[in-house]
Parts: structure tokens; sequence; C-alpha cells
């Protein structure tokens, strides 16, 4: 039997198992190897009581949404607190994460009274995959962010301009905090949804016959997004302690102004292309990944920090203001260009992706 269809029949069993309040769905036979989820349930007969987007708006979205509403209160009393906007920046890593932990494996505790190690056990591979690619990107994230602060010893000054508005911080929950709290919710539905209504995924996802190269392109594109934000932070990190003039052109800044950014989206876009291998692809954790690039391109990414970048070199740097011109004129900003395809650094960033696929599957069965 393929390994797949193995990990249908125990996923039958966990959920008949262990959630039987929820409607049982119904199994086929044998399946094709890449079927996870989607074929061994029967779509005409499963009625589930939260099969629509209303109903998931109730069992996902509002938990989630209250969930990083919780944090963005908390950290909107400490930012307050210090006169530090930057506190906000602490959760879009930690909070996404923390939030796939609790919808995979919290919920389960409490409301099944599993150990965490059942609850760990009773998740199928490619939920496990997802959680454990979630915890890396946003613990990378957070170090780095907690570095950065503790490092500068002050607020962002990206946020300088925005705090000197007279009654800021008596509006900043409204307008800055829980914005950042839905944008959060939006962005997490690939790694809560799959958690908290598998049934419903299963039912709602396309069904591909192309799992394993989907698996394998979802790992390949997280590489290749990991590695490109880690060098790009250490790259940049190492560039400021040289004390060089002018910006950073070099390393994976040599492929475009924002490989952070870039890494970032790739990595966000690999997690629905996993929840399609597995047939899990719910059509609403598609919004996750527009959502996040537009939050990278037109609300808080690559468009404020130029912005910032410019006026800080203008009025204080005037080398790095014309260097910054010239790799404007030189490299995109976010998309490289189809020559980019020769720089060396695109090369070692796509054998990193390839080196990816290789490591995921020598773990399949460890996992």
């Amino acid at each position: 039997m393929a390994e797949h269809e193995v990990l249908g029949d125990r996923l039958g069993d966990k959920l008949r198992r262990h959630a039987p309040s929820l409607p049982r769905p119904s199994f086929r036979g044998i399946g094709a190897e890449q079927d996870v989820f989607g074929s061994h349930f029967n779509r005409t007969t499963y009625r589930g009581l939260r099969a629509s987007t209303l109903g998931l708006m109730h069992s996902v979205v509002l938990p989630s949404f209250t969930f990083h509403a919780g944090l963005s209160a908390v950290a909107y009393g400490i930012s307050r607190y210090t006169d530090r906007v930057e506190g906000k920046d602490f959760l879009w890593g930690s909070g996404m994460t923390l939030n796939a932990w609790w919808s995979a494996i919290g919920t389960r505790v409490i409301n099944d009274g599993l150990s965490v190690s059942e609850a760990w056990s009773d998740l199928a591979y490619p939920q496990k995959l997802l959680l454990l690619g979630v915890t890396a990107w946003g613990v990378r994230l957070t170090s780095r962010i907690v570095s950065r602060s503790r490092k500068r010893g002050e607020d962002d000054p990206r946020y300088t301009a925005e705090k000197s508005n007279p009654g800021y911080w008596d509006t900043a929950l409204f307008t800055t905090f829980l914005p950042e709290a839905v944008a959060q919710t939006i962005i997490s539905l690939p790694f809560t949804l799959p958690f908290r209504d598998v049934y419903e995924c299963a039912r709602a996802s396309p069904v591909t016959s192309h799992g394993p190269q989907l698996r394998d392109l979802a790992i390949f594109l997280y590489s290749v997004g990991l590695t490109l934000e880690t060098l790009a932070d250490k790259q940049l990190e190492a560039f400021k302690k040289s004390g060089r003039p002018g910006v950073n052109r070099e390393g994976v800044w040599s492929i475009v102004r924002h490989p952070n950014y870039l890494g970032d989206a790739l990595i966000h876009a690999s997690f629905p292309i996993l929840l399609l291998s597995a047939n899990l692809l719910h059509p609403l954790t598609a919004l996750a990944s527009i959502a996040n690039y537009v939050f990278l391109r037109v609300i808080g990414g690559d468009k404020q920090n130029e912005e910032y970048q410019e006026e800080r070199y203008s009025k204080h740097d005037a080398v790095k203001a014309e260097d910054f011109r010239e790799y404007k004129a030189q490299k995109n900003s976010f998309w490289p260009k189809l020559e980019e395809l020769r720089n060396g650094w695109t090369v070692a960033v796509m054998a990193a992706g390839v080196a990816g696929v290789v490591l995921e599957r020598a773990l399949r069965n460890v996992i």
C-alpha cells in the first residue's frame, strides 16, 4: 500500500476516535499515492455543521482574530508605556507561530484532553511539516527583530514621525495595532484553518494528481525563501559592522533591493502549495499569500522602508543617497530581473532550495 494511503487511513481512524462530535467522513478504498485527505472523503455524504464560509468565520476566523487582538492589546499597553511602537513588530512572527501551535496542539490538549505528544502524533505528516515550517520562519524572524531592537536601544526610527502626531497613542490601538491583528489573522489562515477544521479543508480542496511534485515545489520555495531571509539579514549586519560607505549591494542584495521581503513572500507562497499537495487547500487560505504580498509591497514593506531610507539619506548621508539612487536604477525592488538568473547568488539560493527538498525526503520517516 502506498505511503499516503496508509496516512489517509490513519487520519480517518484518528478523526473518528478523537472527534466523535463531528460528522464522520466516508472513506473510499484505494486512492492515488498523493491523496492524503481529499478523495478519502465522500463529498456527497459529508454535511458538516461548519461547511459554509459563515461557519468557518465562527469556528476559525473569529477565534484566530480574538487570539491576535488579545496579543495586540497587550503589545499596545507595553508599547505605550515604553513609548516604542516597535512592540507590535515583535508579534508579527511570534504571534502567528503561537496561533499555529495553539490551533494544532493547544486546542486538542484543552478540548480533547490529549497530551502534547498525543496531539502531535495525531497530526498527519503534511500538518507536521506545515507546523515546523511556520515555527522555523517565526522563530527566525522574531529573534532577528528582538536582536535588532536590543542593539538599537530605542524605538525603530521609522515610527518617529508617526509618534509625533498629537494624541498618537490615544488612537494607536485602533489605527495601528488592531489593523495588524486583522492582517495576521488573514495571513495565518494556511496554518490555522487546516488544524481547526480539517474536514472542511478536505471537502473544499481541489483534488490533485500531482501531490509529490507539488510538495517538492513547496519545500523548494520555502527553502529558497528562508535562505534569502537569513542571508539578507546576516550580510546586511556584516556590512554595517564593516563601516563601509554607501549601501550594501553585495551578496543576495545584488539580486534585488529587498531580498528579505522576497524571501518572506516565497515562504508564505509555499504554504498553500503544500496544502494543495495534501488535498487540504481551502480556497480561503489562498487569501493569505495575497494579503502577505500586499502588506509587503504596499503597507509595511519595501515601499515604507525605501521612503524612510531616501528621506534619511538625503538629510544625513549624501554618499548613501547617491549610492541608493544608483542601486534603484540597477536593481529591481522585489522581483528579480531575468538577467539575475546568471547571478551567482541566485544560483546559490536555488541550490539551497534543492537541498531543502533532498533534506525533507531524508527526514520524512523521522518526523
